[in-house]
C-alpha cells in the first residue's frame, strides 16, 4: 500500500537503518512510468524543492600530464641552472680585462701654394681622421692584426692557461682561423665618433695588458704605413707636376728663341715704336716745312730759289715718311710687323704661364717635401692599456640570469606546444 503524498513522514526508530526503504522507493521510482506533475500552490516548501541538487566536487588529484610537467621543469630548467651554477663557482677561471681607448689624430701645415695665390693646389697632404679610424676599426677585427700580434705574444699559449676550464678557454687548434675565432671572444671593439675602445680578456693581468700594449703598436705601425703612402704619393704627384711645368716653360723659351733668330727681332713692340717715333718726328718736320712754304708764297715772288728748295724739302720728309710706313707694314717684304707683333705678344704670354706655373709647381713640390719629412697623422690613446687587480670576468650573476631567463623560455614554449597538440586530439 503507497503512501499518501500529504502524508506525514514517517519516523524511523533509532537504531533502524534507512537503506531498505530507500531502495525500495529508487526501484518503486525506477518502474512507474512519469505523471505529469499538477502545478502546486507556490510556497515556501515549494520555492526550496525546485532548487536543483549539485553534486559535490571531487577533490584535485595529480595527473600524469603534471608529474610529466615537473619532471620536465626539473630537466630542462632546474638540472641545466644546477650545472652551470657548480661550473661557474667551481670549473671556471677567473679572467682579467684590460682597456685601452684611442683615436686617429691628423694635421697638415698650409701648403705654400695657398700662399701663392692657390694658382694651382697641385698638393695637399690632407687626410681625414674619421675615414682612418673606420680604417683602423676594420684593421682591429682583421686576420692580419691577429697574425701580428700572436707572432709577439703566442695567444694560444695565453689563453690556454685554464686546463680546467674546457668552455671559456682555446678549444682550437694550430690554424689561424681558430685563432680569429677566439680572438672575437676574447677582444671586444666599440667605435663612436671617431674614437676606439677596447676590452681585452686573459688569465692573468700581465697577460692582457700585454696584448693591449701590442694591438695599440700595430695600430700606429699601419697609421705610420698609410702616412707614408699618401706622403709618397703627394711627394710623386707634386714632382710630376713640377716636371711638366719645366718642360712646358723650357718648350716656351725655345719658341721664343727661334722667333727672334728668325726675323732678327728681340722686341717687335719696341721695334713698331721706334718706327712710330721717327714716323712722327718726319710729320712734325712736314707740318714746319709746309708752313714755311706757305709764308714764302705769301711775301716773296715766285721765281725765289727757297721757294723751290722747301717744296725740295718737302718732297723728300713724304718719301721718308712712306718709307718708314713700308717698314711698319712689312718685315723684308714678307710678313707685316704688326702681325710679328701679335705673334710675339702670344708667345710672351704663353713664356709669362709657363714660368708661373713652374714657380707654383716648385713651390708645392718643396712644401711636399717638407710635408714628407714630418708626421702629419699619429695615433692619440687617451685611455692606456690597463692592469686589472680583480677579475671581472665571467660575470658568474649575469650569466646565471642569461642562462635560467633562455631555459625558462624554452620550457615555457615546449608546455605550451604540449597543451596546444593536446587540446587538438
Amino acid at each position: 500500500m503507497s503512501v499518501p503524498s500529504n502524508s506525514p513522514a514517517q519516523v524511523t526508530p533509532p537504531g533502524q537503518s534507512k537503506a531498505p526503504a530507500q531502495q525500495a522507493t529508487s526501484q518503486q521510482a525506477k518502474t512507474q512510468p512519469v505523471q505529469p506533475q499538477t502545478p502546486k500552490p507556490a510556497g515556501p516548501k515549494a520555492a526550496a524543492a525546485k532548487q536543483p541538487i549539485r553534486p559535490t566536487a571531487s577533490p584535485a588529484r595529480m595527473k600524469p600530464r603534471h608529474y610529466g610537467m615537473v619532471i620536465s621543469f626539473a630537466l630542462v630548467v632546474a638540472l641545466p641552472l644546477l650545472i652551470s651554477a657548480w661550473y661557474l663557482n667551481f670549473r671556471a677561471a677567473d679572467q682579467y680585462a684590460s682597456y685601452v681607448g684611442f683615436s686617429v689624430r691628423s694635421e697638415s701645415a698650409p701648403g705654400a701654394s695657398d700662399i701663392l695665390g692657390g694658382l694651382g693646389s697641385l698638393v695637399g697632404v690632407t687626410s681625414s681622421s674619421s675615414s682612418d679610424t673606420d680604417i683602423l676599426y676594420k684593421f682591429i677585427q682583421s686576420r692580419d692584426l691577429v697574425e701580428r700580434v700572436n707572432a709577439r705574444i703566442d695567444l694560444r699559449e695565453v689563453w690556454s692557461k685554464a686546463p680546467d676550464d674546457p668552455v671559456f678557454r682555446f678549444r682550437g687548434g694550430t690554424s689561424l682561423e681558430d685563432l680569429s675565432r677566439e680572438w672575437d671572444r676574447k677582444v671586444r671593439i666599440h667605435f663612436d665618433t671617431g674614437m676606439i675602445d677596447l676590452r681585452i680578456l686573459a688569465f692573468t693581468p700581465e697577460d692582457a695588458q700585454a696584448i693591449a700594449k701590442a694591438i695599440l703598436d700595430e695600430g700606429g705601425i699601419l697609421i705610420n704605413e698609410l702616412n707614408d703612402v699618401a706622403r709618397e704619393d703627394a711627394l710623386r704627384y707634386a714632382r710630376q707636376e713640377l716636371d711638366r711645368a719645366e718642360a712646358r716653360l723650357r718648350e716656351a723659351r725655345a719658341e721664343m728663341t727661334e722667333f727672334r733668330n728668325r726675323y732678327q727681332l728681340v722686341d717687335p713692340a719696341a721695334d713698331v715704336q721706334g718706327q712710330v717715333g721717327v714716323v712722327s718726328s718726319l710729320q712734325q718736320q712736314l707740318a714746319e716745312q709746309l708752313v714755311a712754304l706757305g709764308l714764302l708764297r705769301a711775301n716773296a715772288q715766285d721765281n725765289d730759289p727757297r721757294i723751290a728748295q722747301t717744296e725740295l724739302r718737302i718732297a723728300v720728309i713724304r718719301e721718308q715718311i712712306d718709307a718708314e710706313r713700308l717698314k711698319i707694314g712689312s718685315v723684308s717684304g714678307e710678313r707685316a710687323l704688326s702681325d710679328l707683333v701679335g705673334e710675339f705678344e702670344t708667345l710672351a704670354v704663353e713664356r709669362q704661364f709657363a714660368e708661373t706655373s713652374y714657380t707654383t709647381a716648385l713651390a708645392s713640390y718643396e712644401a711636399a717635401r717638407a710635408e714628407a719629412a714630418r708626421q702629419s697623422r699619429y695615433l692619440a690613446p687617451y685611455i692606456r692599456p690597463t692592469l686589472a687587480q680583480d677579475a671581472e670576468f665571467p660575470e658568474r650573476t649575469t650569466l646565471l640570469a642569461m642562462i635560467l631567463g633562455f631555459l625558462l623560455l624554452v620550457w615555457i614554449i615546449g608546455t605550451l606546444v604540449f597543451y596546444s597538440l593536446r587540446d587538438r586530439r
